[in-house]
């Protein structure tokens, strides 16, 4: 079975849009304390936050794809810059109001970093589940009162950005790709060599 390949910058766009979208509903929300739900909701958030670029390299060191992992670094660097920048230019105050630096999320940045480098290196079956989990991560930040729904949709997209810009899809060592399909009367192998 052949699975369809997806354009990269279609993974980005949906990462984007489908994030903006979600979280656009908690948007106004009243400004209360956090029950205890909500803080391990937080902290769950957090976790997942620092396992995904994380386990974004074990997979490339995994593959042995050393390349890969330049290139998850680099990209996690210059996304946790920008981010870090902004959110020291730009004055947004947060929902819960204990500072200005609400845009953009550094939390959803660092995770968005290792899924879009997922999706871009070794395609949407990897990057989809991470995706999602950014999805969470997103949701956490803003029901924590840490962030509004454009803080984290803004991280998302600088770090897809970089993503599709820095990450090139994975190619096996040898340069040899196989693909099996099924034919109405039979199926067909195909190999290729990338010199």
């Amino acid at each position: 079975m052949t699975w369809p390949r997806i354009p990269r910058s279609f993974g980005a766009l949906v990462m984007v849009l489908t994030l903006a979208l979600t979280q656009a509903a908690l948007a106004g929300t009243p400004v209360k304390p956090l029950t205890s739900m909500e803080k391990n909701i937080e902290t769950v958030g957090t976790g997942i936050s620092i396992a995904l670029p994380l386990t974004a390299a074990g997979i490339a060191l995994y593959r042995d794809d050393r390349t890969g992992l330049a290139q998850l670094t680099v990209e996690t660097l210059l996304t946790l810059g920008t981010v870090y920048g902004l959110n020291h230019v730009v004055r947004e105050k947060r929902p819960d109001g204990s500072d200005w630096h609400s845009f953009p999320s550094n939390t959803t940045a660092l995770a968005a970093s290792g899924s879009s480098f997922l999706w871009g290196r070794y395609g949407w079956q990897f990057g989809l589940p991470a995706f999602a989990m950014t999805e969470f991560v997103s949701y956490s930040r803003i029901q924590a009162k840490q962030h509004h729904w454009y803080d984290t949709v803004a991280s998302s997209a600088i770090a897809a950005g970089y993503g599709y810009v820095i990450t090139t899809p994975f190619r096996k060592r040898w340069g040899v790709d196989t693909q099996l399909s099924a034919a109405p009367d039979g199926a067909s192998l195909q190999m290729s060599y990338n010199f």
